[in-house]
Order: structure tokens, then sequence, then C-alpha cells
């Protein structure tokens, strides 16, 4: 039975190096794919991943209907044997209810791949939508570290390397970016307590700040064990 799948984690966790895999694998089997992307980090209509894998996508922007468009490929001939959505955090709930006609309605598989929540710990909409419609939700088994070394749970939006908790929903950046605005992977822990790589290694920690664990912070540089 066809279905859709949502696979999610944190940024850093290898989701865009998977679904390039399921689209390698899949293609090798002489199946035919769609792929789907929207604000990737190479730009419009591209899929790509921090390994440097990349592959052509259509850009679904917020006008985008997911049903509409295959309808008409497959009305015109085309085939379509899977669909492939990254980044579905940035889908509408409404564009998710169009990937959940597409399996039903059209009996085609869907993988999506996503982070969960923003920067500020809230569900994304297309998100949140996935985990109610999808006929199955897997977290990505490849762990990003915070700075510390626990598993990251929870994505920071960085300004000068200091976390940051407001603005815009969406904001286009990477994990290690040397723009002002960037990403960082952090533990639930530091998370809480805004406690970049940057501000751990920044000096002494104020008193109302303590290390995790009890232990000195780690100092400088990005999380260990690099991209995913």
């Amino acid at each position: 039975m066809p279905e859709l799948a949502f696979f999610s984690g944190t940024m850093d966790c290898g989701k865009s190096t998977l679904a390039l895999q399921i689209q390698h694998n899949r293609s090798a089997r002489g199946l035919m794919g769609m792929i789907f992307t929207r604000n990737d980090r190479a730009g419009q209509g591209r899929l790509s991943s921090r390994l440097g894998l990349v592959t052509d996508a259509i850009e679904a922007d917020e006008r985008f209907d997911f049903h509409a468009h295959l309808v008409r490929h497959l009305t015109a001939g085309g085939r379509v044997d899977y669909v492939i959505a990254d980044e579905a955090q940035f889908l509408s709930p409404a564009q998710v209810d169009q990937l959940a006609r597409v399996v039903d309605d059209l009996g085609i598989d869907v993988f999506a791949f996503g982070i969960t929540t923003d920067f500020r710990t809230r569900l994304f909409p297309g998100s949140q939508r996935l985990i109610e419609l999808a006929d199955r939700v897997e977290v990505l088994q490849v762990e990003a570290l915070c700075w510390c070394g626990a598993r990251a749970t929870h994505n920071a939006r960085t300004v000068g390397g200091r976390m940051v908790v407001e603005g815009a929903q969406v904001v286009v950046g990477d994990v290690g970016a040397r723009a002002d605005v960037g990403y960082e992977v952090l533990c639930r822990r530091h998370h809480r307590r805004r406690l970049t790589a940057a501000a751990a290694g920044a000096g002494p920690l104020s008193p109302d700040v303590p290390p995790a664990d009890g232990r000195p912070p780690r100092l400088g540089g990005t999380a260990p064990g690099g991209p995913a």
C-alpha cells in the first residue's frame, strides 16, 4: 500500500542525505520519482546535502498545489512512482493535505523530510500537519551533537554566534554559516540556557548559567562530528 512517510530530526542530522539516497536507490531500480523542495540552502530548484550531494528539484512555493501538479503530469502521459518532498516544515497544512491526497487518490508513495520545531521550539505548521496525517513518522537515527557532546534535540538561531528567540519563523540559513544569521543544534539544556558554542567559549560562565554535568564546557568550534 502506498504511504505518506515523514522523516524528521534536527538540522544537521542527514535528512536531505537520506532523501537523496532514497532517490538513488529507487531510480536505480527503474522507478521514476518527482522531487520537491522549498528554501534549500543551495538555492531555488535544488535539493542539497551537506555532504556535497545535490540534485534538481521543483521549487514548491506557498501557492504550489502538489495534487494538481501530479494530476496534470499523469494526465499528460507522465509517470511518477514516488514523490520526495524535502524541507517539508515550510509547507502549509493545506499542502500537506495535498500530499496525503497524492497517496490516497493517486496511489503514489510520498516521502517527506523536515525539521519538526523552529528556533523557538514551536512546531512548524507543516510538520504538525504531517505528524497528524502521516502513515509513518520516523525520527532519524543519525544524531547531531550539541557543542557539549550530548545529543542535539533543538535548533537554535544565532546572530553573531549568540542565540536569539525572536524574529520571523522562517529565515533561511545553515548550520555553521559564517553569515550574521546562522543556526546551531543544541541539546535541550543548552537551548534553554541559550548557551551556544560561541557563548560557551567567550569566557567564564555567569553564575546563573552553570555548566552541564558539572564539567567545564568544551570551548569554541562547531558541533563535533561535522555535518551529517
